[in-house]
């Protein structure tokens, strides 16, 4: 019996042995294990129709038309996959949509043979950033998940028309590059780029979010927010950087709240502005954060840096100004024009204590919210001392005239004034799973420095 029993047992611990050793080989580091792809998508013809699965590492699709991803498929696009959109194609997504780029291996959802212009003051007309040559990623109200990590979002903005209109339930002018619309479901956008729209980036109707260490260039001609949230979105923004923005980087309200849905509750911190709101049209929008109708939450620890207006509290109707909190904010001015709104004239933003430039050093003692004030003592002070981004700008060149990263460096220098003043007290709203894949991958907290960019290295990895 022994003799028998012996051989078995040997084998048993064989294949337990070897098994461990599989599974451990698969799954090293289960934060950084990628399944065996589910259906791989051919790359031999460009795409059309319905579309499921998931495109390749290191393999160029063509949408050669628009493409659906229908509400029980998923579309997962593996890291260092190239998308290249013609016949102003889009991304509807009526399912789940998961783009899984790293910082070794971004994915790039564009368009080919169209270079980027980083030409200081050329005027909106001239630049194919504000082009709108494809569509953008389209969610129904049944997605329920949308994921984009490491990826580059290029020239879109195209008009739906009447088709895709009819699929998403807008109008067939609706040309917002990226929307999401499901108070139940989760939008994720981490350590990406968007370059060049004709409208919003960013349009979430609904939903729980998390939208963190993105960099975003050249939003709208004359109009558009880069990121624009209505009724029923509850979430944290943080750590963005925005740059040449048509109207506002971040825009809060809870407008048109669907039924079931909470009201609208964004925590904001820790994300830079710079040369915002110029190109919008309408008087007194745009420039950096604005928050509105009936919204709550809190903004901290931003820098905005010669933006149209400043930080925004609406009125006609206000937000949820009992449960709006900020503090720990600056902002810099190269003109008297741009001083004079850091506290938007008409309207409804308090200055507080710890923002900078002081207000007790410009503002009179018997200011009033919305008061017009002589921002002049301001004007040129408190420089931030990016890396490369020389101020006051000089050169003729306009406000609003440069709009894009190029070679310029935002971080901080060690001298930076910004260094040190954040408020680390404050707690990010957490609404979404944590999860390299199927979440967000980090939830980084707010920073003791102001702006996106932190001295330790943390924040914005671009």
């Amino acid at each position: 019996m022994k003799k028998i029993l012996l051989p078995v047992f040997l084998i048993i611990i064989a294949i337990s042995f070897f098994g461990c050793k599989k599974w451990n080989t698969e799954h090293s580091n289960v934060y950084t294990y990628m399944p065996p792809p589910a259906s791989p998508i051919s790359d031999a013809a460009p795409l059309s129709g319905n579309i499921k699965g998931t495109m390749l590492s290191g393999k160029t699709y063509i949408l050669g038309a628009d493409v659906y991803v229908l509400p029980t498929d998923t579309l997962i696009i593996q890291p260092g996959v190239t998308v290249y959109a013609t016949n102003q194609a889009g991304i509807i997504v009526e399912g789940t949509f998961i783009s899984l780029g790293t910082q070794a291996n971004p994915n790039w959802l564009t368009v080919q043979g169209i270079a980027k212009i980083s030409t200081p003051g050329i005027a909106p007309a001239s630049d194919p950033a504000y082009a709108g040559t494809w569509k953008g990623i389209l969610a129904t109200a049944s997605c329920k998940l949308m994921v984009i990590k490491w990826t580059h979002v290029e020239f879109t903005g195209a008009a739906y028309g009447p088709t895709v209109a009819a699929a998403v339930g807008l109008t067939a002018t609706n040309n917002y590059s990226v929307i999401f619309q499901n108070y139940n479901g989760c939008f994720i956008m981490e350590d990406s780029w968007f370059y060049g729209s004709t409208n919003d980036c960013v349009h979430i109707y609904s939903g729980k979010i998390d939208i963190m260490r993105n960099t975003f260039e050249k939003a709208g001609p004359s109009d558009g927010d880069c990121i624009n949230v209505a009724g029923g979105t509850v979430g944290t923004m943080a750590y963005n950087m925005f740059i040449g923005t048509a109207s506002n980087g971040q825009r809060v309200a809870n407008k048109n709240i669907p039924v079931g849905a909470p009201q609208t509750n964004i925590v904001m911190y820790n994300s830079t502005f710079v040369n915002g709101g110029f190109l919008q049209i309408q008087v007194g929008h745009g420039g950096s954060v604005s928050f509105e109708q009936g919204a709550k939450g809190m903004y901290y620890n931003n820098a905005v840096v010669n933006c149209k207006y400043g930080y925004r509290v609406g009125v006609n109707p206000t937000p949820d100004t009992a449960n709006l909190k900020y503090g720990n904010n600056y902002q810099y001015a190269d003109s008297l024009s741009v001083a004079n709104q850091f506290y938007p004239v008409g309207y409804l933003a308090k200055p507080q204590p710890t923002d900078i430039p002081a207000p007790t050093t410009y503002l009179p003692a018997n200011y009033t919210l919305g008061a017009a004030y002589n921002g002049a003592p301001v004007v040129q002070q408190n420089d931030p001392l990016f890396v490369n981004y020389p101020l006051p700008v000089t050169g003729e060149i306009p406000l609003d005239g440069i709009r894009y990263i190029g070679n310029f460096n935002f971080h901080l220098q060690v001298q930076s004034p910004l260094i040190g003043k954040g408020n680390t007290s404050i707690q990010p709203l957490v609404v979404v799973p944590i999860d390299k894949v199927y979440g967000a991958t980090e939830i980084t907290p707010p920073g003791k420095d102001l702006g996106c960019y932190q001295v330790d290295g943390t924040g914005n990895q671009h």
